[in-house]
């Protein structure tokens, strides 16, 4: 039984934090909002700013860490803000469910720079359903040799799934390694493969 002088009720609590976010919001206090959401490659967090989607991370990279990291090279003023990222959530759905091919969501890609960010940026000229390797994307990059720095920026990839890194592969058509761990970016590409040979 809840004490009317102590209204510290789980209703009472979201309604304080739903008014603090709305606050820092207007007050332009609010740099990077967070959430989480479940999906069928586990739980994933998701954080923009107001230029768009900054992090998406697996839980196997440890969302504390990456709160930490936001906080560290964005801006120390993180909240957690659901409803600023419904969009990313809704979006991702419907990835999941097979009918959104490409992501409209806009994204921030202060986290990457230099060739790593050439990389990223290449990323989602890799069509749906399809992959390219390591290789190709170094040459398409403008650095064919870099081929290793293309798997470590694939690796370092702050909006996977955003921003297809699961799409690149080895040049034997092996998947290679992948930051969500290894049946995540297997669970992608078959299901990418499912929905192209469905359509």
């Amino acid at each position: 039984m809840t004490d009317a002088r102590n209204p510290a009720t789980g209703e009472h609590l979201a309604r304080l934090h739903a008014g603090l976010v709305a606050r820092a919001a207007e007050d332009g206090l609010l740099d990077v909002a967070y959430r989480t959401v479940d999906s069928p490659v586990g739980p994933l967090l998701l954080a923009r700013t107001p230029a768009g989607v900054v992090r998406v991370a697996f839980a196997v990279q440890d969302h504390d860490a990456v709160l930490q990291d936001l906080a560290v090279r964005v801006s120390p003023r993180v909240l957690e803000a659901p409803h600023a990222l419904d969009d990313v959530a809704r979006e991702l759905d419907e990835y999941f469910a097979g009918s959104r091919l490409t992501f409209d969501v806009p994204v921030d890609l202060r986290l990457t720079a230099g060739f790593r960010r050439s990389v990223v940026e290449h990323l989602p000229d890799i069509p749906y359903g399809r992959t390219a390797s390591y290789a190709q994307v170094a040459a398409s990059a403008g650095s064919p040799r870099a081929v290793r720095a293309v798997g470590t920026a694939c690796a370092l990839n702050p909006v996977p799934l955003v921003v297809p890194c699961h799409r690149v592969v080895r040049s034997d058509g092996s998947p290679g390694r992948y930051a969500g761990g290894d049946a995540a970016k297997h669970a992608l590409l078959e299901l990418e493969a499912r929905v192209g040979r469905a359509a």
